[in-house]
């Protein structure tokens, strides 16, 4: 009985030992860390206007506007765009739904940015991520999107496309991932609120 007992208290203690390092201790020296060297990030990547939080620049929002730069679609809750519901839609290059839908999307992505019935249409134009929330598209997607929104604008195309390299970030540490645009942060430079 003895035995038992003893085992009983280490077992307790241990526990006890256990959840406050990794609940407590362990939990605050991060996020100690993460607000002394990493602050912005730490917080969500917010991007804060005159006193007001816009977005931010990890999750995609949805602009339909003409003067805007439009996302990847989205396939995160009811509307898309929800980054309470993120996740993709689930659906298999084979599923009739989906080849439906990207079909439905090359169509009208080619409608909306006056391009001829045969232009190739990037992937990540009809496409979600599979977050459903990527904040970014590709150059090739911004640059197809620049005639639309420098004449919803009435300004020119190079003007556009000057604002969209000043936003276009490079490959992850030098080698992954291709150019891509933050569509968010661009959107707000060309509204001159970044």
């Amino acid at each position: 009985m003895r035995e038992i007992v003893s085992a009983l208290r280490i077992s307790v203690i241990a526990v006890i030992s256990l959840a406050v390092l990794l609940c407590g201790i362990y939990p605050l020296i991060v996020w100690g860390i993460a607000q002394g060297i990493f602050p912005h990030q730490a917080n969500g990547s917010l991007m804060v206007r005159e006193g007001t939080v816009v977005g931010s620049e990890l999750i995609a929002q949805n602009f339909a506007d003409a003067k805007y730069f439009h996302p990847r679609p989205s396939s995160a809750g009811e509307t898309g765009y929800d980054a309470a519901s993120s996740g993709g839609s689930n659906l298999g290059p084979l599923s009739k739904k989906l080849i439906g839908s990207v079909k439905d999307r090359v169509e009208a992505y080619r409608s909306e940015n006056n391009l001829p019935s045969g232009t190739p249409v990037p992937a990540d134009a009809v496409t979600a991520s599979a977050s459903g929330l990527d904040p970014h598209i590709s150059v090739r997607n911004a640059l197809l999107q620049t005639p639309r929104v420098a004449q919803a604008r009435g300004t020119s195309e190079e003007a556009v496309k000057r604002k969209m390299r000043d936003y276009t970030e490079g490959p992850g540490l030098g080698v992954f991932r291709e150019q891509r645009v933050n569509v968010l942060k661009l959107n707000l430079a060309l509204d001159g609120k970044l």
